[in-house]
């Protein structure tokens, strides 16, 4: 199996759509076979979905990531575990174990915002927004 997560700085990345680099865990059972950081080529959003199908990913851990993304992915055969913080190694050793503390309803934790925000304007879904 292999398992992307978005990264910064050896973090789960709150982005998704706008991660430079994922880390790519190859995994066997429960166990970590092999790791490495790969960059987008400047992807984002949609097209990263693309990017991580191309690679043979199975799983993708992540922060925040609005529908069209969740939908990219979904139709990518690629499983979802968003809403995810800290490590990333951590979080790849919980997932492993099963008891990673994800988020199944995320949407659109990435960004700020403000009063007159319409999060119909950027396909985040509107339902989860804060």
């Amino acid at each position: 199996m292999k398992i992307a997560v978005t990264y910064e700085n050896g973090e789960v990345f709150q982005h998704f759509g706008h991660t430079s680099e994922f880390k790519i865990y190859e995994v066997n059972g429960k166990d970590i076979v092999s790791s490495e950081v790969v960059g987008t080529n400047g992807s984002g959003h949609g097209a990263l979905a693309g990017l991580l199908s191309d690679m043979s990913i199975d799983v993708l851990i992540c922060g925040g990531i609005g529908a069209g993304a969740q939908n990219a992915l979904a139709a990518a055969g690629i499983k979802l575990y968003g809403g995810a913080s800290g490590s990333a190694d951590a979080a790849v050793k919980s997932f492993l174990d099963g008891d990673l503390n994800y988020d199944p309803n995320v949407h659109c934790d990435h960004h700020d915002h403000g009063e007159d925000h319409d999060c119909g304007s950027h396909g985040c879904g509107g339902s989860g927004c804060h």
